[in-house]
């Protein structure tokens, strides 16, 4: 039998928290952003649409490649409700609607092939997203010089 001393201690070589929370992205509230976006749709397809595609912000960069990846993720899947996924992936307009997708590519991964490989595609999908480590039940007692007076 295990003692309650032993059962509370951490496991030796222990390195990263137990849990690593994935975060949506903030929501983009500026009329700039909305005006760029439309020069942006306004472009696309036009003479000159390379130099347009080539000068977009580092944020739109990333969206294209976060929406690859998401692409990549269910590329392979022959499930019905997998062809409405694609349409949403490339219809979505920011990273906080990708990250709402996350669930669903995990979903449908993990029916037609297996849990593991779900994990594996949505790790690789949460690199495009912040983390946090998860906060502590104690987090409220701590006062910055200690816990204890």
């Amino acid at each position: 039998m295990i003692s309650p001393q032993h059962a509370s201690r951490p496991s030796v070589g222990r390195t990263r928290p137990a849990r690593l929370e994935i975060c949506p992205p903030q929501r983009q509230r500026t009329a700039r952003h909305w005006l760029l976006r439309v020069k942006r749709w306004l472009v696309a397809g036009w003479p000159g649409a390379e130099r347009a595609t080539a000068a977009l912000p580092e944020r739109s960069r990333a969206l294209a490649a976060a929406r690859q990846d998401f692409f990549d993720a269910t590329a392979d899947l022959r499930l019905p409700a997998a062809a409405a996924l694609l349409d949403r992936i490339e219809y979505a307009k920011s990273m906080r609607e990708l990250w709402h997708l996350r669930a669903e590519v995990f979903a449908l991964v993990s029916l037609e092939l297996n849990q593991f490989e779900a994990d594996k595609r949505l790790a690789r999908l949460n690199r495009h997203f912040p983390t946090r480590a998860p906060r502590s039940g104690f987090s409220g007692l701590h006062t910055g010089k200690g816990m204890w007076p």
